[in-house]
């Protein structure tokens, strides 16, 4: 099994993994604020997650792509970022 793609599964079941322990929190705490503010550490989980796993992603591939095609990989990636991220 390819190395990178293991980091990939072992880092998304991670953030699955905190998405339902977030959920049952919320079950738990049973108060809309305090879910509210459990909800919010997710938003900082989720693009984090996203940059890490295309990160490990792209290292794994540098050696076949070409330095336009990690540019073009770049900026899609950074414009996803500015639509989570800009408010």
């Amino acid at each position: 099994m390819d190395k990178y793609v293991s980091w990939m599964a072992v880092l998304r079941m991670l953030s699955g993994s905190a998405e339902i322990i977030a959920a049952l929190l919320m079950l738990r705490l049973n108060q809309v604020d305090k879910a509210l503010a459990v909800n919010s550490t997710l938003a900082l989980v989720g693009p984090t997650i996203l940059i890490l796993t295309t990160a490990i992603g792209l290292t794994g591939m540098a050696q076949e792509l070409s330095w336009g095609k990690l540019g073009w990989i770049g900026c899609g990636v950074a414009f996803l970022l500015i639509g989570i991220l800009k408010k």
